[in-house]
Parts: C-alpha cells; structure tokens; sequence
C-alpha cells in the first residue's frame, strides 16, 4: 500500500474553519489518554485484592503498581509504533488506532474475572492489558502533537497547543471527579467488592466519545500534501538525531515540574508536615484548573512573542522558583494553594502548554511523529514517571530538602538543551 492509498483527497478542505474540530480531536483524546493513566493507579488499592491472590495486601497492591509501572516502560515502544504509522498512514489513523486501543483495554480490564476465578491468569492478564494500553498512550502524544502543528491556524498554532494540552487536565480533574463519586455512591468497600469496575467503564466509554470525535475529523493536509507529491520519505532518524537530543533534554526538567507540581506536591506538604495528605488532593483541583488557564494565557504569549521565548522564560522560572517556592511552603510562609499556583502558573504552565508545536516544528512532515515522539516519551518514561518515586525514597533516607533541588537542576538541564536545538527550514513552514 503507497501513501497516496491510504490519504483522502480533499479531506482538509473540511479542515477549514479554524481548525476548532481538529483541535477538539486532539483535546479529548488527550483527556481520554490520561483518564485511564490516573484511574488504575487510582483504583488500584481497590482491585489488588481481588485481581491478586495471595494473602499479603501489600504485596497485591505492590504488584497492581507494577501494572502500572509495565505501561510506563513500553511508552518510548508505543511512540515509535505508533509514531510509523502516523508517519506512513496519516496523523488521523495513528490518533484513531491508538484511542481505539486504548478504549478496548479499559472495557477488557472491567470485564476482567478475579484471582479467586482463573488464578494467575487473572494478574497476567491485567497487566498484558496494560502494556498495551501503554503502548497506545505512547503514540498518543507525538501524533497529537504533530496533528494540532499541521492543523493550527498559524497565528494561533501555540494557543492551540495550550488548549490540546490542556486535555491531559481535564482528564485528571474528570478521573477524581468519578473516583469520589462511586466512593460516596458505593462506599470504600463497595468500590473494593468490584465497585472499582465502573471506573474502567467509564473510561471505555469516554474513550468511545472520544474514538467518535476523531473518525469524524480530517486528515492534515499538509500530510496529504507530502504523501501526494511523494515528498514524506521513509524515517531516517540519524539526520536529525541533534534536534532529538535537545526535545530529550528539553523535556527531563519540564516533566519532572510537571510531575512535582500536579502530582508530588501534595505528598511533599504532608512529609513537610504542613497538612494533611486527603485535604492536600482536594485542593489540587482548582489548581489543576488554575493551571488550564494559565497554558492558554503561555500560548497566546507564545503566538505574540515566539514559542521558544516563553518556552525559556518558564525553564527559567522552574529554575529560579522551585527552591524558595518549596522552602517557603515547607517555612509556612506559603500555604498549598498560593505555593502550587505560583509553581504552576509561572513554570509549569509556559513549559507544557507549547511542546505540542514547539517539538513538532523541529522535525520535516514526513519523519515528525517518531522523530519527536521518541526522545519526548523516553524522557518522560525515565524522569517524570519516577520522580514521585525517587522523591519518596529521598524522603525516606532523611533528604527531603533536597527534593526541590533535584528538579530545579533537571529545569536547568532542559534550559542547557535549549541551547542544542538547531532551528531548520520547516520550522516556519505554516499549517494545513
């Protein structure tokens, strides 16, 4: 099959109107994506008793956070699977593949029978369902990254970052949100006696919705354009390997904010002894929220004064800001809600709402998705995913202060990155 057969000739003249239908398909699918990444580690104190046999409790949660630990580990595999395929086939297909991918698993996992039914089987399963929901999530990233670059009105393509982005929050905040529900509906031990199922079902069937918004979206055109005059050429990693060094460097200090500022921090207060760790979660939310408007306000900042301005200003800020910021939350100087919106709104926010386009753009159509999506799924994978962890056993050895300066030496290693990038022709090549 040639690249020409798979395309549709003139389904981005539907592209037109702003782009808001695209957008939308790379906004929910993000959201889908990370529903389902929060609701198994959330539920998973729920299900290991039942998912694990074994009569140590502990031992069955360790093991359903090893499921989750799999989906990690295989996302830089996803990326690159799925990134050839976004590369070969169209953004549209890869995006459609992956949510459905992703949908399937979740349903499989509600309808998965119990330890005490097929034994070891069960276990095996749940965790072989997870790899391959983390192989799909791996994909998800780059190709919505390089579909909202092709798709953006070119003076609000970083605008459209933020908001695409944004999904990853929504996403977040739609997970606690059923979470507490089915906890006030069922109780704690209604949850845990299979209550916990329909959380995978709600994830089934919002990744439904989401699978829908995308089959009835367009193909970027300028994919179309380079499948049909031939000019998207087969991956040829080597000759931009630079610039996948620096979407690396440039991602280990911004996915370590990240994971610090919507994910650690409450933790962190509680072992600072400043409040309580249940209070701290609910907090969380209006500063996710918080957090959604200040990566529009980066984008709009970004389509006016340069992407990789703002990009810097927030590095540096995760670099300035990180240690007083936590020293004064930790002093009592600063309460949860003030020191999580100033990490947030000044650091995280302009660094995470712009690497949609920021990334995509250093790489020609034909070799985006892996291209950008390898570097940026491995650093992920290797700092952001084990920075709660390697925080924690900081903590444990008596080095919790030093916990603030890990991440703002992993901001400085991205700003340092900054500096690799070698800016290329295409970079300013405008959308579909």
């Amino acid at each position: 099959m040639t690249r020409t057969d798979v395309v549709r000739p003139g389904s981005a003249a539907r592209a037109r109107g702003g782009g808001r239908r695209e957008l939308l398909a790379g906004a929910v699918g993000a959201a889908v994506e990370s529903f389902d990444w929060t609701i198994y580690a959330v539920m998973a104190p729920y299900f290991a008793s039942q998912m694990f046999a074994g009569d140590d409790e502990l031992t069955k949660l360790l093991a359903a956070y090893a499921g989750f630990a799999v989906s990690f580990v295989v996302r830089p595999l996803g990326s690159y699977l799925f990134g050839r395929l976004a590369d070969s086939r169209g953004r549209r297909f890869a995006l459609v593949a992956s949510m459905g991918t992703i949908c399937l698993g979740s349903l499989l996992i509600s309808a998965l029978p119990t330890a005490a039914s097929i034994g070891i089987a069960a276990p095996v399963l749940l965790v072989l369902l997870r790899a391959v929901q983390g192989v799909a999530m791996g994909g998800e990233p780059p190709s919505v990254a390089a579909y909202i670059t092709e798709t953006a009105p070119k003076d609000r393509r970083f605008l459209y970052s933020g908001l695409s982005h944004g999904g990853v929050i929504v996403g977040n905040v739609l997970c606690f949100a059923v979470v507490g529900f089915l906890l006030l509906w069922m109780g704690e031990r209604g949850v845990a006696d299979g209550g916990w199922r329909l959380g995978f079902v709600f994830a089934a069937l919002f990744g439904l919705l989401a699978f829908w918004v995308r089959r009835t979206a367009a193909e970027s055109g300028a994919f179309e354009r380079a499948a049909t005059s031939g000019a998207a050429q087969p991956v040829r990693v080597r000759a931009h390997v630079r610039n996948m060094v620096a979407v690396f460097l440039m991602t280990t200090g911004t996915t370590v904010g990240y994971y610090f500022g919507t994910t650690y921090l409450p933790a962190y207060a509680a072992q600072v002894g400043v409040a309580h760790a249940a209070s701290n979660n609910l907090s969380m939310i209006p500063s996710l929220l918080v957090l959604l408007v200040a990566m529009a306000v980066s984008g709009l900042l970004a389509d006016r004064f340069g992407g990789m301005r703002v990009f810097r200003a927030g590095v540096g800020m995760l670099v300035v800001i990180t240690v007083p910021v936590m020293a004064g939350l930790a002093g009592g100087v600063l309460p949860l809600w003030a020191a999580t919106v100033i990490y947030l709104v000044l650091g995280v926010g302009p660094t995470v709402a712009l690497v949609n386009v920021l990334f995509t753009r250093m790489f020609p159509v034909g070799v985006r998705v892996v291209c950008m999506g390898l570097p940026y799924t491995l650093a992920v994978a290797l700092f952001g995913g084990t920075f709660p962890m390697v925080a924690q056993a900081l903590g444990a050895v008596g080095l919790l202060h030093a916990v603030p300066w890990v991440a703002a030496s992993l901001a400085a290693v991205s700003l340092a990155g900054t500096a690799v990038l070698k800016r290329e022709a295409h970079e300013s090549s405008g959308p579909a």
